[in-house]
């Protein structure tokens, strides 16, 4: 199979184009790397890309605003790349379904993805968000950073709020909190042995999504290290991309 050549739209993104007949609008999804909110993990971005290319979706990898900015400038620069897509203003040409949009996030890039899903936090100074109404119409949350208030990852934690935030900041931030009954379909995975960012991340964020009634997926591998990626090498945890793969064919994003 010939490897997708990432194509810059700007300098904080990349467009790899579904591998699909000419002139079928596919679904894109907007891949984001984790990193800690510090920097982006390059193995969870163009590779990624690439795989959804595979199954005949779009990808907008978006490398957002990480330390020393501080929140709320990564989820911003995020809602306006997708209501950009929404809004056909960022010249993707016409393979792009604008009617469904997604988010894959890794880690902290998961965190990103789940607030994409959630509905947004008012602006501190009361301005209107133009974006406010934006979310994603699918997510997928790769060992995701959830929780700022239940074993928080403190890199994460400290990156978006500094090293001294307060209680209510940190449960503003803390997705768990956030899902309601419009957040979106969502596949959710992660290790039992995850030593950076804890399982329990996961399993609350699918609790609040089954307490809500929103569909959603999730699948825990007993061994593996945080930060695998499409998880080459790493054993059980390999079969992720298999499952998300059926699982986004069974939605009808994927065409393989």
């Amino acid at each position: 199979m010939t490897v997708p050549t990432p194509y810059p739209i700007a300098p904080d993104l990349d467009f790899t184009a579904a591998d699909a007949p000419a002139g079928v609008a596919r679904p894109l999804v907007l891949v984001l790397p984790g990193g800690g909110y510090v920097h982006h993990a390059d193995h969870e971005g163009a590779p990624v890309a690439a795989w959804l290319s595979g199954l005949g979706i779009n990808a907008l990898t978006l490398r957002y605003p990480v330390a020393p900015e501080r929140h709320p400038a990564a989820v911003v620069r995020a809602r306006e790349v997708l209501a950009a897509v929404r809004a056909g203003t960022l010249g993707l040409g016409d393979g792009v379904d604008r009617s469904r949009v997604g988010a894959l996030g890794f880690s902290a890039g998961g965190h990103l993805a789940a607030e994409l899903s959630n509905a947004p936090l008012a602006p501190a100074d009361g301005s209107a968000d133009v974006s406010a109404d934006v979310r994603v119409d699918l997510a997928v949350l790769a060992y995701p950073v959830i929780s700022m208030v239940h074993e928080p990852h403190t890199g994460s934690l400290e990156s978006l709020l500094g090293p001294a935030s307060a209680p209510d900041a940190r449960r503003a931030l803390s997705q768990e909190l956030r899902v309601d009954a419009s957040t979106p379909p969502t596949f959710v995975w992660h290790t039992a042995e995850d030593v950076v960012v804890p399982v329990s991340h996961s399993l609350r964020y699918s609790g609040a999504l089954a307490d809500h009634g929103v569909p959603f997926a999730l699948h825990v591998f007993e061994h593996g290290a945080h930060g695998a990626g499409l998880g080459g090498g790493g054993g059980a945890l390999e079969q992720w991309t298999a499952l998300c793969a059926a699982w986004l064919r069974e939605r009808g994003w994927a065409l393989t």
